[in-house]
């Protein structure tokens, strides 16, 4: 069995990201689906590094910026702790994610005080 996963980018005339959409041929999803990021890794095994598209469209705000990184973290310690079951390693990792996602919240109060 193969599956594909085809990514559409729409470019404006600066070549930024107007728009983002995905599909895979194995989905339940019968449609395109939107997207305003996208962070695509790769491991190459022979090299031994990370190669990674990240993309997000000019309409991606600071505050789903935010929120996409602290899921995008969460879910790469959960990623982590099933390839490796390395439990003690994965509390780090998510309290990092924990600890990045209420500084911005705490930042983000501050602002709103200063800037009503």
């Amino acid at each position: 069995m193969q599956s594909t996963i085809k990514i559409d980018v729409t470019l404006d005339e600066k070549r930024m990201p107007e728009s983002i959409a995905w599909s895979a041929t194995e989905s339940t999803m019968d449609a395109k689906r939107d997207a305003r990021a996208m962070i695509l890794g790769f491991w190459d095994g022979a090299e031994k590094t990370a190669l990674r598209i990240d993309l997000w469209t000019k309409n991606m705000m600071v505050d789903e910026m935010t929120d996409f990184f602290y899921q995008t973290m969460m879910s790469m310690a959960d990623t982590y702790e099933r390839a490796t079951k390395n439990k003690a390693l994965v509390g780090d990792m998510k309290r990092f994610a924990q600890d990045f996602y209420k500084k911005f919240q705490e930042e983000q109060v501050k602002n709103n005080q200063v800037n009503p």
